[in-house]
């Protein structure tokens, strides 16, 4: 969408810029004869500064030498202001970078349409499942310092889980592999006592306790409780509990200052809100379920790997370059090349996958192996992760390409395979 600013327009604008600041000298040199309060000249001050700003903006976006200009709003924002205006979402932060450069960063709508707060590009969002890559970074790194291997039983970590049984009976071994990719098995706890669990050693507890779905690497099905354990086991052989080995071996050196599992009270207030659809086509408010009714400040639950982080989009694409560039950020290594390939590549071999077709799985990621329908405009070997909440980031190493999209809305039919998504990705690969 493109939209225009006359020539005569701006030259008004740059006449009345002339005029308040006139005025301005004026003002203030009355005030230094009459005494005049602070308050009334700073006010004076602040109006000249609008008129110049507003000036200095369209002239930078006005040909002198023609008619008019026509000012482009980027079309990463214009698919943000459709999804918005049909009521798809509340607002939105999207980025495009590539290996070390921003290309795009836009902040649109609203982060609280009841207090009309307006998004901005530091406003922080429940990531959701966005956090199984973290979780799966964590792992490469145990196992690039000869900790773990992904082929390790969970057993030998996790001694509670030696008695993994199908429901017929028979005894399975659980590899923490099958655990990053979705193959283990292994049962979730249900509602309400799915995230009641304070740590995750009290979590790998229960776990253990439930039978298998099915046989270890015999299909493939969504499990939160398999990230969890693997979680439970970096605590383990790292000695650190998994939220700080997260902040420290992670957040810390890349500079994610707005990533956590917990937030400040001064990064709650950038908190944007979450919104459900209703059956009217209205969008209302919508707790994060995760938190069982407790505040994202509430520290009394445990560092869910699955989806408990909480980031920004900037914050999201710095992890995201780290791995576009092979492990390593401004000379800082978190992991070695090799581990990246493997946290990238497919290892699910032919098995059906979700949730959109064509794509394949790697360690705690999403990996297009053939694109197609939302999926088309990326590369084979595109890897990311969408969250429940619609937030989503791929990483493109064919195009150079990272696309994130933060958004806070509930019940979007199927998240991965939304029209906000699509529209977003389809307006970002035409950046240039």
């Amino acid at each position: 969408m493109k939209r225009t600013v006359s020539v005569s327009l701006a030259r008004r604008l740059i006449t009345l810029s002339f005029e308040c600041k006139i005025m301005f000298t004026n003002f203030c040199r009355s005030s230094v004869s009459t005494n005049i309060c602070k308050s009334s000249a700073l006010e004076m001050l602040g109006l000249y500064c609008i008129y110049q700003l507003s000036c200095i903006y369209l002239l930078g976006c006005t040909v002198i030498y023609g008619q008019e200009r026509e000012i482009l709003v980027e079309p990463t924002v214009q698919a943000m202001r459709n999804a918005i205006e049909q009521k798809e979402i509340a607002g939105a932060v999207t980025m495009v970078t590539d290996r070390d450069r921003v290309l795009d960063l836009q902040a649109t709508g609203l982060a609280n349409i009841e207090q009309k707060n307006q998004m901005k590009n530091d406003s922080i969002f429940w990531i959701a499942s966005m956090s199984k890559p973290v979780t799966g970074a964590c792992v490469m790194m145990m196992v690039d310092e000869g900790k773990i291997s992904l082929d390790d039983p969970i057993v030998k970590h996790l001694p509670a889980m030696s008695d993994l049984k199908t429901e017929d009976g028979e005894k399975h071994v659980v590899t923490i592999r099958q655990l990053m990719n979705h193959t283990s098995g292994m049962r979730e706890i249900a509602a309400p006592k799915t995230y009641a669990s304070a740590t995750l050693e009290e979590a790998a507890t229960e776990y253990a306790k439930l039978p298998l779905v099915f046989k270890p690497g015999s299909k493939w099905q969504y499990s939160q409780t398999g990230i969890n354990t693997a979680a439970r086991i970096v605590e383990v052989v790292s000695g650190m509990s998994f939220d700080k080995f997260v902040e420290e071996r992670l957040c810390k050196p890349l500079g994610m200052t707005d990533t956590g599992f917990y937030l400040t009270k001064e990064q709650n207030e950038r908190l944007a809100t979450s919104y459900k659809r209703t059956d009217a086509g209205e969008l209302e408010p919508t707790p994060i379920l995760l938190l069982n009714g407790a505040s994202p400040t509430d520290r009394n639950r445990m560092p869910a790997a699955n989806g408990g982080l909480f980031s920004t989009a900037r914050d999201y694409t710095k992890f995201c370059q780290m791995l576009l560039n092979e492990g390593t950020v401004a000379g800082k290594k978190i992991l070695s090349s090799d581990a990246v390939k493997t946290f990238r590549t497919i290892n699910t071999g032919d098995l059906v996958t979700a949730f959109t077709p064509g794509n394949g799985w790697g360690v705690g990621c999403c990996v297009v192996r053939e694109p197609q329908g939302i999926t088309e405009i990326l590369s084979p070997g595109t890897f990311g992760h969408g969250g429940a909440f619609g937030t989503q980031a791929w990483i493109d190493p064919v195009k150079n390409r990272i696309y994130v999209m933060m958004v806070q809305r509930s019940n979007f039919k199927n998240g991965d395979n939304s029209s906000v998504r699509k529209a977003f990705q389809t307006a970002a690969v035409s950046l240039k």
